[in-house]
């Protein structure tokens, strides 16, 4: 049995993450697909004073499962089903690309790039040289669209 066609969406606590969440729910269920929210704690980033550093991750942790579990229910409202989360841990362009490599389901990898200034660093990361040799499609999704043109889209 083949795996569900997936739309993987990184999630942080930045405006243009809720605009790709957007895009993937309605894209998944124009194509009856799967929606995985996904959200990364760079562990490495902690100091390494042991009981700190583990409380510290453990902290992040929480934060991102708490982060997932609000958009999750977001996601769920607008879509009428609950996305699938998870918490990914490292570097977090690293920790993307082996999930999605791992996961042969994600039809896409679904990033937002941010309405003015610099895309981001997962955007610039997969949109780079290593666009060629992704497993899935990349999708960016203008952080500036609003919800009646993120519909048409998608």
């Amino acid at each position: 049995m083949a795996a569900a066609a997936t739309y993987l969406v990184v999630i942080d606590d930045s405006p243009e993450s809720r605009v790709a969440m957007q895009f993937a729910v309605r894209r998944a269920a124009h194509v009856d697909a799967e929606v995985t929210l996904a959200s990364v704690v760079d562990i490495a980033g902690f100091l390494h004073f042991g009981a700190v550093q583990s409380a510290m991750a453990a902290q992040a942790r929480g934060e991102a499962e708490a982060l997932l579990a609000q958009c999750a229910a977001e996601a769920e409202a607008m879509g009428g089903r609950r996305p699938a989360t998870c918490v990914l841990e490292g570097d977090p362009p690293a920790a993307v690309l082996a999930f999605v490599r791992d996961n042969p389901g994600i039809r896409a990898l679904v990033l937002g790039t941010a309405a003015k200034g610099s895309p981001g660093p997962l955007v610039g990361y997969f949109a780079s040289e290593r666009a060629g040799s992704l497993p899935c499609i990349l999708m960016l999704v203008p952080g500036g669209l609003d919800a009646g043109r993120l519909e048409t889209l998608a």
